[in-house]
């Protein structure tokens, strides 16, 4: 049977050699606008993984639609760089094209040399916490004229198409949007008044590259915004696109400003594709769907059923750039899956980094210079299966190395079946299954229920030990810690211990919040069960909604800092505190815990100490290093490094990273 990914498809007069679509995502890699070889290579492993066609970008029409770490396509001295792109692109076999946008009232006066930042109307952005500058008449035909000019750039570069992106809460969003255009002129007003801003930006481009140079839009199918605009003026903005003569639609969803996950973990695989559905039985040219399709089984779907004409895979071709390849040679299970963590793309770029990848180190570091294959093969030694053993172990087998890991339990994975416990949390159990099935690609000698000793070490006499030994739970000292109610969050997340129904968690960071939300779920409704509700009118959807939010278990987080889930990356964090409200969890701030009594928990809050009614309490205070091997074997006089929470406390991406380092630095 014919592959539905692997089928050509046209966009205008280019053919593409497959239904593969890598979106415009921003990398943080330029310097002063200007393209880097880091840009360059990053985007030159993705096109040798076998993608059908490359966005690059956002890059800018004018000094006030980006910073200078996006590509920049508003000067001449820009084309240089952009033509360079377009060549690697196109030597790994991709088609490339390049997105174009003005960030409107989403840039910063922190990037404008204090310069405001303009939009339809003076409406003040939550994000920035700025109030823009109004775009006058003049300006707006200036604008529009940038984005023309700048696609004329893009042509010049080599690039096969442009692209408009028309979502998200930038410039054209804003023109579309009630929400943002409080206009009284020609470009406010109606959904047609609206719209105009956006489609003279299209004539403008067709008009300057000429009807044969394709185009693509960007556009999103819900903004997920109170107040602006709705699946159905976007579905009508859609058809208006299309008849200005855009050749291919990508369909998007949300600004960065809306309360709707939209790229996190929790959010269901796919779960935004009816919006392209939606749009595709509209329009006749191509669609493309968007949003967590990191795998090939949904994204054969979408395309078998209707859903759209292309998929498109961002971050999954981050953690994966040979994602298209092995999906084409029937390796899916090859394949290592983005997990929507968003700690080394979207955290990244908040801390003004350019962007890394949890699964993959390699990201963003495909311009250095990699250790060649070594002809002197050392005996390494791995001890641990954990995120970091495993890293370790696959990126010192790559150099040639003899490697044997040692695993003390009977499967890899480590704390990964931990971090994948939670609801909405279970990518990391994938990433768990896609790390062990690179082991066994590879000639590593795997020996699980094998713990290390100092005997081990004598018989192994490794060359090299890596010591992945990982951690444990800390257990603080707090009178009455030794009762039997008292629980470690990691076996109630192991699925090791049970808790009775006043449960309090001590500790509100990321493991504590973890926890209390899987308590919090227990005795809720099922997705299935839901569906079964609805479908068949038993239940009203604002029972539903109880009925999915609204647990068996009453639920307390102790935390002494002032915050909860302060090491949860700032792409999680806020959608996971949103849950702590939804599902009822209490939570208590600025607490310390002074005993554990028969009947609950003592503690010091406000000033006050009361006790705290509970049948269970778990614990969620931090973990310690487990690493007692590392004094054995240096005096057996074998060389080792230690990685991952055997180190230091470290998160998964931390702990990948690390391990991956260690294997590569053996010479």
């Amino acid at each position: 049977m014919n592959d539905p990914l692997f089928q050509t498809i046209s966009i205008g007069a280019v053919e593409l050699k497959n239904r593969l679509y890598m979106p415009a995502m921003h990398l943080n890699m330029c310097k002063n606008f200007l393209v880097t070889e880091q840009l360059i290579e990053f985007y030159r492993e993705r096109a040798k993984g076998g993608v059908g066609l490359i966005s690059v970008g956002y890059a800018t029409v004018d000094e006030l639609s980006g910073t200078p770490a996006n590509i920049g396509a508003h000067l001449d001295e820009h084309l240089p760089g952009l033509t360079r792109l377009a060549t690697a692109i196109h030597d790994g076999g991709a088609k490339a094209t390049v997105q174009l946008n003005h960030a409107g009232r989403y840039n910063s006066s922190l990037f404008l040399g204090g310069k405001k930042p303009v939009a339809p109307s003076p409406v003040p952005c939550r994000l920035t916490r700025e109030t823009p500058e109004e775009l006058s008449p003049e300006k707006i035909s200036d604008t529009i004229q940038r984005f023309a000019t700048a696609a004329k750039r893009v042509r010049a570069a080599g690039f096969d198409l442009v692209e408009i992106l028309a979502g998200t809460g930038y410039l054209i969003s804003e023109f579309l949007s009630p929400l943002t255009n409080k206009r009284l002129d020609e470009y406010g007003g109606s959904l047609e008044n609206r719209m105009h801003f956006g489609l003279e930006v299209i004539g403008a481009i067709k008009k300057t590259v000429g009807e044969d140079f394709p185009l693509l839009v960007r556009l999103n199918g819900n903004d997920f915004m109170e107040g602006g605009i709705g699946p159905d003026e976007l579905l009508e903005f859609a058809v208006a696109l299309e008849a200005a003569g855009v050749q291919a639609l990508c369909i998007n969803v949300g600004w960065h400003e809306a309360q709707v996950p939209q790229i996190v973990t929790k959010v269901p695989r796919g779960a935004f594709s009816y919006l392209a559905r939606d749009i595709k039985h509209r329009v006749g040219v191509p669609v493309i769907a968007s949003h967590r399709i990191n795998d090939p089984a949904i994204a054969r779907l979408l395309v078998e059923e209707g859903f759209c004409d292309m998929v498109a895979l961002g971050r999954s071709l981050i953690a994966d750039p040979y994602f298209p390849e092995k999906a084409r040679t029937g390796r899916d299970k090859e394949i290592v899956h983005c997990v929507a963590c968003g700690q080394g793309c979207f955290d990244h770029l908040v801390k003004m980094k350019s962007i890394e990848c949890l699964c993959n180190p390699r990201a963003g570091h495909e311009y250095e210079a990699q250790s060649a294959k070594t002809d002197k093969p050392k005996k390494v030694l791995v001890v641990g299966g954990g995120v970091a053993g495993m890293s370790a172990a696959i990126a010192a087998a790559d150099l040639g190395h003899e490697v044997s890991l040692y695993e003390g339990g009977m499967r890899l994975g480590g704390q990964l079946h931990l971090a994948g416990a939670p609801p909405g949390r279970g990518e990391f159990l994938v990433f768990a299954d896609d790390l062990a099935c690179q082991v066994a690609l590879r000639d590593i000698r795997v020996l699980l229920n094998s713990p290390v000793d100092a005997k081990t070490l004598e018989m192994e006499r490794p060359d090299v030990a890596i010591l992945a030994t990982g951690g444990e739970p800390l257990t603080p000292a707090i009178p009455g810690i030794e009762r039997q109610q008292v629980l470690q969050a990691w076996d109630v997340l192991a699925g090791k211990a049970a808790t009775g129904r006043r449960v309090v968690v001590v500790g509100g960071g990321a493991v504590g919040i973890e926890t209390a939300l899987l308590l919090a779920e227990k005795g809720t409704l099922s997705g299935d069960e839901i569906k079964f509700l609805l479908v068949n009118g038993a239940v009203a959807p604002e029972k539903l909604y109880r009925l999915a939010t609204t647990g068996s278990k009453e639920i307390t987080v102790i935390e002494m800092a002032d915050t909860l889930g302060s090491n949860f990356g700032k792409s999680t964090r806020w959608g996971m505190l949103q849950d702590v409200g939804r599902y009822g969890v209490k939570t208590l701030m600025q607490a310390k815990v002074l005993e554990i009594t028969e009947k609950g928990v003592r503690l010091e809050h406000g000033g006050e100490v009361r006790e705290l009614p509970a049948d269970s309490v778990v614990l969620a205070v931090g973990t310690r290093s487990a690493n007692l091997l590392q004094k054995v074997a240096e005096e057996l006089g074998i060389r080792c490094q230690v990685v991952g929470d055997a180190l230091a406390p470290a998160t998964v991406f931390e702990a990948n990273h690390q391990g991956y380092k260690a294997g590569r630095s053996i010479g």
